[in-house]
């Protein structure tokens, strides 16, 4: 069966492997479509810091449940289903203490272990979840919804907040969306101007453009009274941002760390203790997480399909892969269509 597998750096080939073979606990699935997200482009780039090569990338897709055992969670052969793809160990400090989405060991497909971009896959039938009739486009983008979903979370957002929002990416759109039903005023931050009346066509007003750091702190200022935002929220993965994040952060207020880079960021620290700032990371997402969003999307509450910029067919990866690296600044999902 073929699969798309990330050789090298900018190197993107369809290649023919093995059809997998479900054991006890497993079942065979496949794919319909799949995202391509800001980690997967890492890889592609070469920037990502959990990704070894070569390898089948792969963790936002929706897919059709081809032969399944018996099972206590009602899933049948032919339902249309997303899955956590976040493998934890299940013995480390972590996972003992219930926080399996950091594990210390964690694998996520497509990262530290190959993904699901291959026509069949095997997932563990714990980690399978009814999509209950979303359009499997659709299906395919809850798991980044997942990701922002969390991080706003862990922000402790509360009704009134001033929530900063740098990035305006998937993840940083899904968390902006997420932000704002926990009550936040929500500000998103980008370099990309050409991003404002995308934002806008989402239903959020308010966009900073921080591609002059001088201009932007201004603004910041201008909006908050020089008080500073409530909390503020990192969805870009670079120190200039993260630095952002904390500067633009009220005293007392709530930064959270959603992005991943390699890159070190040399800052004064003791901004830290004199903010009296609490700092986050957020990685991954839980059960409950993916549970509450397929619900949440279901409702036409959030509308997701106005965030697929393209789609490809399988046969043109490659393509798709560079194409999405080229325009990251216009574009936001790009999907890969398994199905033709």
């Amino acid at each position: 069966m073929k699969a798309i597998q990330i050789k090298a750096p900018r190197e993107v080939d369809i290649i023919d492997i093995p059809m997998p073979e479900p054991k006890e606990g497993e079942a065979l699935l496949e794919i319909l479509y799949g995202g391509i997200c800001g980690s997967d482009l890492g890889s592609y780039r070469g920037t990502f810091a959990y990704f070894e090569y070569p390898r089948i990338p792969g963790h936002e897709f929706s897919a059709r449940i081809v032969r399944i055992g018996k099972n206590d969670r009602g899933l049948k052969e032919g339902m249309i289903v997303t899955c956590n793809p976040y493998f934890n160990c299940g013995h480390c400090y972590s996972c003992q203490k219930g926080l399996v989405n950091a594990c210390m060991d964690n694998q996520t497909l497509g990262c530290q272990r190959d993904g699901a971009f291959s026509k069949y896959f095997v997932m563990p039938i714990e980690r399978i979840y009814d999509g209950k009739g979303m359009d499997p486009k659709l299906l395919a983008m809850v798991e980044p919804f997942c990701i922002g979903y969390h991080g706003a979370q862990r922000a402790d957002i509360r009704k009134g907040d001033k929530v900063l929002i740098i990035g305006s990416g998937t993840i940083g759109l899904m968390a902006a969306f997420s932000a704002r039903s926990f009550g936040g005023d929500v500000y998103l931050a980008d370099i990309a101007e050409e991003k404002r009346a995308f934002v806008r066509s989402l239903g959020f007003e308010h966009f900073i453009n921080s591609s002059d750091r001088d201009a932007f702190m201004k603004e910041v200022d201008s909006i908050t009274n020089s008080s500073g935002f409530d909390v503020t929220i990192e969805a870009v993965g670079l120190p200039s941002t993260f630095q952002s994040a904390i500067d633009c952060a009220c005293f007392g207020g709530r930064v959270v760390l959603i992005g991943v880079g390699k890159k070190n960021l040399d800052f004064n620290f003791t901004m830290i203790q004199k903010k009296e700032l609490t700092i986050r990371g957020s990685r991954n997402a839980l059960k409950e997480d993916f549970l509450g969003l397929i619900d949440l999307v279901n409702t036409g509450a959030v509308p997701l399909e106005k965030m697929i910029s393209a789609i490809y067919p399988m046969e043109r990866a490659s393509e798709a892969f560079q194409d999405c690296a080229e325009n990251i600044g216009k574009w936001t999902k790009v999907l890969i269509d398994f199905t033709a």
